[in-house]
């Protein structure tokens, strides 16, 4: 069974092509859960109108079934709470030039 630390480290991969960083240090991934053969994952968009939002899930999608023991793969978007950009980690804000 895949953990959830493998999960985190590999949704990792998948990059915001908007911003060139990462959906997990920007925030974006809220929750991980995982089954047997199953993988769910609860992200988040930086704005409700974002048109990224069909191409972070199935990135996501694209790269949990990587995974030889995952089978199945739920990405659920959720728009609470809001995401704001004090949820990217120091490394994110870094690469942004946000944090001096």
């Amino acid at each position: 069974m895949v953990t959830e630390q493998q999960v985190r480290d590999s949704l990792r991969d998948v990059i915001d092509p908007e911003v060139g960083v990462n959906i997990v240090d920007l925030g974006l991934v809220y929750d991980i859960f995982i089954g047997e053969e199953a993988v769910m994952v609860v992200i988040t968009v930086t704005t409700p109108l974002c048109p990224l939002g069909s191409y972070l899930t199935q990135a996501v999608e694209a790269r949990l079934l990587a995974f030889p023991e995952v089978e199945s793969v739920e990405v659920h978007t959720v728009y609470e709470p809001p995401w704001n950009p004090s949820m990217m980690s120091d490394e994110a804000r870094r690469s942004l030039g946000w944090v001096g």
